[in-house]
C-alpha cells in the first residue's frame, strides 16, 4: 500500500509540475503574440478613435452646411424665377447653351468676335 501511495504521489507532484510549466508558457505564448500584433498594428497606417470622430464630425457639419447652401440656392432662383433644373452648374450649362452669342462664340471654326472664319481660297 505504501509504494502505491508513494507512486501517486509522484505522479501528483509530477502533474503539478507540468501544469506550472504549461501556465508558463501559455503566458509566454500570450506576451508573445501580444507583441507581435502590436507590432503588426504598429506598422499598419491606423487611426486612432479621436482622430475618427474629428473626422466624422467634420464631415456631418460639411454635409449640413452644403445641405443649407442647396437650400438657399434654390431659394434664389425661384425668387428670381428661374427653373430649376437640378444644379447651378446645370443651369447655368443650360443657360450658356440656350444663349445665342455663346453658341457663336464657341461654334468650331469661329474666328475673332463669332465670325465664322474666312476660307482661304
Amino acid at each position: 500500500m505504501q509504494s502505491q501511495n508513494r507512486l501517486l504521489d509522484d505522479l501528483a507532484r509530477v502533474a503539478t509540475g507540468a501544469l506550472g510549466a504549461f501556465t508558463g508558457m501559455r503566458d509566454e505564448v500570450e506576451i508573445r503574440m501580444k507583441e507581435q500584433f502590436e507590432r503588426v498594428l504598429g506598422r499598419m497606417n491606423l487611426v486612432t478613435r479621436e482622430e475618427y470622430d474629428a473626422v466624422k464630425a467634420m464631415a456631418a457639419k460639411a454635409r449640413a452646411a452644403q445641405e443649407a447652401l442647396e437650400r438657399r440656392v434654390a431659394a434664389l432662383e425661384a425668387k428670381l424665377g428661374g427653373a430649376k433644373l437640378g444644379g447651378s452648374r446645370e443651369n447655368a450649362a443650360a443657360v450658356s447653351k440656350s444663349s445665342p452669342a455663346a453658341a457663336r462664340t464657341t461654334a468650331p471654326g469661329a474666328g475673332r468676335r463669332g465670325r465664322p472664319a474666312r476660307k482661304s481660297r
